[in-house]
């Protein structure tokens, strides 16, 4: 059976998903995780669960260490990433709620690690390819769990990571959308490109819980809006992971 990390964001930091659960510290040279790694299984699965901003949410996104992340669950021997994360909508037909597979990035962020290559040496240059950022066949599953589920998703989408822990301003958001991006969020990056790095498939399913604000015909969102929407379609979310790792054993 696989060994899949699992990454949780805003409204499932610490979600009793697993079986046989404990914690586990992992040291590694990038630093501490945010909180001890949940281990555990789902449908026979040995599952590692990290949770991003740690499991009360007292991480901002710009101090996340997603190089003790991947890197633990690369120790841990995972071979498959699922993340989770809130995301505004940058699309009028994105609505509240939904679901979004992401297919694509784009990294706004600033102060963040990005990569494990510090130096080069004594090694050649490492360009980590990152044209199809996200895992072709970990997105198939997830896309035929919401399918299955009956749950409303968006079969792809591109992801526009800023830093925080600000909102955007309506410039930017309107910049994001002319950009091509469809949602909005502050974690998927680095997140995403490092897992790359580590030669570990990587996917994320994001759910839509505002509209940023860019649409001038609402309030723009708060904190309290994306918690709200978040808690009252979570299990959403959990229903898709976890079916989605039962496919692990199919595959």
């Amino acid at each position: 059976m696989a060994s899949i990390g699992i990454i949780g964001g805003s409204g499932l930091d610490n979600p009793d998903i697993l079986k046989d659960a404990r914690d586990e510290v992992v040291a590694t040279p990038y630093g501490e995780l945010p909180s001890p790694v949940r281990r555990g299984t789902i449908a026979g699965h040995d599952i590692c669960l990290v949770a991003r901003h740690g499991r009360e949410h007292t991480i901002p996104p710009s101090q996340v260490n997603s190089r003790a992340i991947i890197d633990t669950l690369k120790r841990l021997g995972c071979t498959a990433i699922l993340s989770t994360t809130a995301v505004g909508s940058l699309r009028e037909e994105i609505r509240r709620g939904d679901l979004v597979v992401l297919d694509q990035f784009i990294d706004f962020t600033r102060r963040r690690a990005v990569t494990f290559h510090e130096s080069f040496a004594p090694h050649a240059p490492v360009h980590c390819p990152m044209a199809e950022p996200f895992d072709v066949d970990l997105r198939a599953l997830l896309n035929a769990s919401c399918l299955a589920l009956g749950i409303p998703h968006h079969k792809t989408g591109t992801v526009v990571t800023i830093e925080g822990p600000r909102f955007s301003t309506r410039a930017e958001s309107n910049m994001f959308r002319l950009f091509g991006a469809d949602v909005i969020n502050m974690s998927v990056a680095p997140e995403c490109i490092l897992a790359n790095e580590a030669g570990i498939p990587y996917a994320s399913v994001a759910m839509s819980t505002d509209y940023d604000c860019w649409k001038t015909d609402e309030a723009p969102v708060t904190w309290n809006d994306i918690l709200a929407i978040f808690s009252q379609n979570a299990r959403k979310v959990t229903d898709v992971i976890i079916r989605t790792i039962g496919a692990f054993g199919a595959a």
